[in-house]
């Protein structure tokens, strides 16, 4: 019975132990809920298109496109818009030109490498030149 009352009374110190280890922890750091490391809330609401938002996302995108038409007026400027892309794909050919005959033989990648970046921009002025197009 001695041996018994001892591993009860163990029992409840070591209870009565934990209960004041974790009584007397500082729980401030941590935060339950949505939030991240510097306790600022997440909002499930973020305009990211995920789920439920894709509504919202897809009109916030829409109304950005809109604002965009609207300070362009492409109908208005197409003219001076076609001039410029045109002028920019000139500089563009006669970069080309340049950057293709004053290639290093001793190092081609970087004068390659240089005419195939012309290239892709020459390639976004064609579609820029389609969009204005199509925008009349």
């Amino acid at each position: 019975m001695k041996q018994e009352l001892m591993n009860l009374f163990l029992f409840i110190a070591v209870c009565f132990f934990i209960y004041i280890l974790f009584r007397n922890i500082n729980f401030s750091g941590i935060k339950e809920g949505m939030t991240d490391a510097s306790g600022n809330e997440i909002s499930s609401g973020n305009n990211n298109g995920v789920a439920g938002n894709a509504a919202t996302y897809g009109a916030n995108i829409k109304a950005a496109t809109i604002k965009f038409q609207d300070t362009f007026l492409i109908s208005k400027y197409r003219t001076n818009y076609e001039t410029v892309i045109l002028n920019l794909d000139d500089l563009i050919n006669n970069l080309m030109l340049k950057t293709a005959l004053t290639i290093d033989t001793n190092n081609p990648g970087d004068s390659i490498k240089k005419l195939s970046e012309m290239n892709q921009a020459k390639l976004a002025l064609n579609n820029v030149m389609k969009f204005v197009d199509a925008s009349k």
